[in-house]
């Protein structure tokens, strides 16, 4: 039917057709080789310098070879969900029906398992292509309580994580997020609502403000991601799930004196849930 080859143009092609030119869909392209080596370096630049922007990463990229312009960097910065990181004015506007909660966790003091959670989406290389993975972190144990991986980023499986989460633990007093599409959508707080959870949503661009997650994506990519070229979305949920586990009961943490979340987690909770 419609031949994109063609001489003639598509609108003609459609019209002789007797179709809608909107029916006629824009065929996505895959992301190519060069642009996975690119978003790869920058997610690692990213984690290495937070505050860089697509200038400095673009001037840093140029420094180790890459011939690369400020607009594509941005673009791929876009396609994986990160931004420089400092403190801004809150000029920014929700969504219609998006509703932006204040942050609630500057002046609390987090005591015990199951008062906080903490829930970010990053982004996974592999050896083609990419992933997004979503966790949801106890915020006073720093255990991975549920995680996800998908291949588009949206809210589904950021609900389904909370709904594991849940399933598995019980609800959390406060949820936090950053500011995020997927975590300010009617879905994703309708649900949180639903179970009485209170919302928290970090400032603008402030990293600070959800630093253990932060802190998760750093030991997961270093100790993990970057060590693997994973082949297929089946090859990296079959590696991230290997090392949350480690992640959870073997690896010890400084901040934990020396304990693993699993540990503080099941030691800290009374007794019938610990049980």
């Amino acid at each position: 039917m419609i031949d994109r080859n063609h001489p003639l143009p598509i609108t003609h092609q459609a019209k002789a057709l007797s179709i809608s030119r909107g029916s006629v869909y824009y065929l996505p392209r895959p992301v190519s080789g060069c642009d996975q080596q690119l978003m790869k370096r920058i997610d690692q630049l990213h984690l290495e310098l937070p505050f860089a922007g697509a200038r400095m990463l673009r001037d840093l990229l140029r420094q180790e070879g890459f011939k690369v312009g400020r607009k594509h960097v941005s673009t791929l910065m876009k396609k994986m969900s990160i931004e420089a990181l400092y403190r801004k004015p809150r000029t920014t506007k929700p969504g219609i029906g998006h509703k932006i909660y204040p942050y609630l966790l500057r002046h609390l003091s987090v005591t015990r398992p199951n008062q906080v959670w903490a829930m970010d989406i990053t982004y996974i290389p592999m050896a083609r292509g990419f992933v997004y993975l979503v966790a949801v972190l106890d915020w006073f144990t720093r255990r991975v309580l549920s995680w996800k991986v998908s291949i588009t980023m949206d809210v589904h499986f950021c609900l389904e994580a909370v709904e594991e989460a849940i399933a598995r633990y019980g609800k959390p007093e406060i949820m936090n997020t950053d500011q995020g599409s997927q975590f300010t959508s009617q879905a994703f707080t309708g649900l949180l609502k639903e179970n009485g959870i209170h919302i928290s949503m970090d400032g603008k661009g402030s990293w600070r403000d959800n630093v253990f997650v932060e802190r998760l994506w750093r030991s997961v990519k270093y100790e993990e991601v970057y060590l693997h070229a994973y082949d297929s979305v089946s090859d990296a949920r079959t590696g991230l799930n290997k090392y949350f586990r480690f992640y959870n009961s073997r690896r010890p943490h400084s901040s934990l004196d020396g304990q693993t979340p699993d540990q503080v987690y099941f030691n800290s909770l009374p007794q019938p849930m610990a049980a």
